[in-house]
């Protein structure tokens, strides 16, 4: 049988060390020999003697945290030895390494797998209030280890080396020792008066030394400054039993 679909870029990629490596721009592929952690319905496909164990959002801590917020990663923990291939709806798929001392600030919509020698905790992103359109917490990721980050498109890098600032719906990830905060970006005139505006009213700052991933797509808002985000029915306490 002949075909360009079995060409070598489509053909399995095979690593002399475990663990998560890209298979393609959109999907990973996990030579697993232990155990790793994965977003909850991104496994595609898997060869091996591989167990999966629903897990929440990480414990009853995170589990709280999660109704309460909106935000975190819902995870299943996946053990044993094989491979296993995960994707999220064709996204772009990138990897980060962390080493110890190292922290990033992640929108939890954005993590796919990660190792389970990290640790991470939903926490408050500071200096944003209620105005953030993309939600007031965020995943924070520490330890040593691999973490698996989803995209819509190519996203830019920016080196936090002077003030920064990025529409809050398209901020993926960045690093944690960062301060943030809101920055107006739409000056206020007659033509606010008139219904007129740029669509940019604010944006989200950013000051220290770092990096900002920045995504061509603006995500909808998510979080309980979201709609459809952890504010439900009833209030945010309400959602504990949704």
């Amino acid at each position: 049988m002949r075909s360009a679909l079995f060409s070598a870029e489509n053909l399995e990629k095979e690593s002399d060390q475990p663990g998560i490596r890209l298979q393609n721009s959109k999907m990973v592929k996990i030579e697993l020999n232990g155990e790793c952690m994965a977003r909850t319905g991104s496994m595609v496909a898997y060869q091996g003697q591989v167990q999966f164990q629903a897990l929440g959002s990480g414990g009853v801590g995170k589990f709280l945290k999660q109704k309460l917020t909106g935000e975190g990663v819902p995870l299943m923990k996946i053990s044993g030895r094989g491979d296993v291939f995960l994707g999220d709806r064709a996204a772009d798929i990138h990897l980060i390494d962390l080493d110890h001392g190292d922290a990033l600030s992640i929108n939890g919509a954005n993590v796919l797998a990660f190792d389970s020698t990290l640790q991470y905790d939903i926490k408050m992103v500071q200096g944003m209030g209620m105005l953030s359109s993309a939600g007031l917490f965020n995943c924070v990721f520490t330890g040593q280890g691999r973490i698996a980050i989803t995209t819509k498109g190519t996203p830019v890098v920016l080196s936090v080396d002077q003030p920064t600032y990025v529409d809050p719906q398209a901020a993926i990830c960045w690093s944690a020792s960062l301060q943030t905060g809101y920055h107006r970006a739409e000056q206020l005139g007659i033509g606010t008066l008139l219904g007129r505006s740029t669509g940019e009213a604010f944006t989200m700052s950013f000051a220290g030394q770092g990096f900002v991933v920045v995504q061509p797509s603006e995500e909808p808002p998510q979080g309980i400054a979201g709609a459809g985000g952890g504010q439900q029915q009833g209030g945010v306490l309400g959602g504990l039993f949704s």
